[in-house]
């Protein structure tokens, strides 16, 4: 290969884990948003709603782009689809509601559990063995899970069980959008994602409705749907760019950008067995991240998600 072509791929995985960078800032500023409008009194779910009627508008317009087109929206695995998109409205819904009660450093550590997840789940569902460095990661990664909710001490908050559900259904997410790539379009499916959630998280936002009573407030929530889908579009860019095996590592920037933005704005640092949990989870993951690297495999051990 001459130096130029190894100057180009350098350069583009360059711009991917710039991309990739950016896109969790954006994921982390939904968080702080959220959690900054809870605590200012509004509804979690007229939150989740908002987040996913933005999406919505903006998808509608991606898919449009190629063509006033009926066919565009059609697909032959609408079930899947719309149970992908179920499982990332639920989990968005209850991540907001989690934000109420938990310092953002808690949530995001438990939701780094999800990649682990997908590799004890790959076996059962996608065929894909897990060997004994990878199921040792498995175990390393539910103890650092243990040490962040701490379930039979003073600190458990049931809170951390909506957290951990998430984390779940981020992994289910993440292996039928596996199942789904090159199958069905990346448009169509974050149209229906968006469509999804904003048809069964309208009735919630009418019943619980609060009008927020600041300029902050209002910009915040608007632009709760833009900064969640141009931090998916920006993640999705990162990955046409460069291999997940580069780009993994650089999904932990999410809890830096969280404990930051906690201690900023609330003066909230994590405790210590926060930080403990968080990174047994972290090395947890990186191990996986290793053996998956070593075996030569491009597909993502991270999933392609965020509020």
């Amino acid at each position: 290969m001459s130096r130029v072509a190894v100057r180009a791929l350098e350069d583009r995985a360059g711009l991917g884990i710039a991309l990739m960078l950016a896109a969790w800032f954006l994921f982390s500023l939904v968080d702080t948003s959220v959690k900054w409008l809870v605590l200012a009194g509004l509804p979690a779910l007229q939150l989740a709603f908002m987040r996913y009627i933005g999406h919505f508008f903006l998808s509608v317009g991606a898919v449009l782009r190629g063509g006033a087109d009926l066919e565009r929206f059609k697909t032959e695995r609408l079930g899947l689809v719309l149970f992908r998109a179920y499982l990332l409205t639920a989990s968005t819904a209850f991540n907001f509601i989690a934000l109420n009660y938990l310092p953002l450093t808690v949530t995001a550590a438990i939701m780094f559990t999800s990649p682990i997840i997908v590799c004890a789940l790959g076996g059962p569902l996608l065929g894909e063995r897990a060997g004994p460095w990878r199921w040792f990661a498995i175990l390393l990664g539910f103890i650092g899970v243990l040490v962040v909710i701490r379930p039979f001490g003073a600190e458990f908050h049931w809170a951390m069980l909506l957290a951990v559900h998430n984390a779940t259904a981020l992994a289910l997410y993440s292996i039928i959008t596996r199942k789904l790539s090159g199958v069905i379009a990346i448009e169509t499916m974050q149209f229906y994602m968006g469509l999804f959630g904003t048809v069964v998280l309208l009735p919630f936002a009418i019943y619980f409705w609060q009008t927020p009573e600041s300029l902050l407030d209002w910009v915040l929530m608007i632009g709760l749907g833009v900064t969640a889908w141009l931090g998916h579009e920006f993640l999705t860019r990162a990955h046409l760019l460069a291999p997940a095996s580069t780009l993994m590592p650089y999904t932990y920037s999410f809890l830096i950008y969280l404990a930051i933005a906690s201690y900023l704005i609330w003066g909230e640092l994590p405790d210590g067995y926060t930080m403990l949990g968080a990174g047994i989870i972290v090395v947890s993951g990186l191990i996986i991240w290793a053996r998956e690297r070593r075996s030569g495999l491009s597909r993502p051990v991270v999933p392609k998600v965020a509020p």
